[in-house]
């Protein structure tokens, strides 16, 4: 396993070790140990997976504290333009994203609490792999808006498809102004 750092203070990108030989290819997708050795300590109590079509965004997710939640995510099959953004009220990088394509046996990112996170969807039928820390809070989850202009984030695409949440998030100064802010 080898861990990036990227712009953002804690969010990493992973890169695991894939084994190839005459039947195909083998990848170890989590290892608790690895993740320990290299300082990604975290415990893992719920896992997700969506299938999204292409042009579909999903986010900008998080959750208020303190049902913050620590991610580590990958593409199952297909390709996304993944997108993170720190929105820790007083981190250096606030406001600031990152943002990479993620398809099969790729890299996956480790998204640390504190972050507004989505994806864009660049193929049909696109599997999309999430481990999360702590549990899904419905009312304490919420959505900055995906086209925000402050964020100006480059998703390549003028009319995603989106649920209506999605399409009626936050603005990033809607959100300093809420009490949704982490500390």
């Amino acid at each position: 396993m080898k861990k990036t750092k990227t712009n953002i203070d804690g969010l990493f990108v992973i890169k695991n070790d894939v084994f190839n030989d005459k039947r195909g290819s083998f990848m170890e997708s989590w290892n608790f140990s690895s993740c320990k050795k290299n300082n990604l300590d975290t415990q893992f109590n719920q896992d997700n997976i969506s299938v999204s079509n292409k042009n579909v965004i999903r986010g900008l997710h998080f959750q208020n504290q303190p049902y913050e939640q620590t991610k580590y995510v990958r593409v199952i099959k297909g390709k996304v333009l993944d997108v993170v953004v720190d929105i820790r009220k007083d981190s250096k990088t606030f406001g600031e994203y990152f943002s990479i394509e993620l398809s099969s046996y790729n890299n996956g990112l480790w998204i640390p609490a504190g972050m507004a996170h989505g994806f864009l969807a660049l193929e049909n039928n696109t599997i999309f792999s999430y481990k999360c820390s702590g549990q899904y809070q419905s009312k304490h989850s919420h959505t900055i808006k995906w086209d925000d202009k402050d964020i100006n984030i480059q998703w390549g695409v003028k009319k995603p498809i989106l649920s209506d949440k999605d399409n009626n998030g936050m603005s990033l100064k809607e959100y300093l102004k809420s009490d949704q802010i982490n500390a």
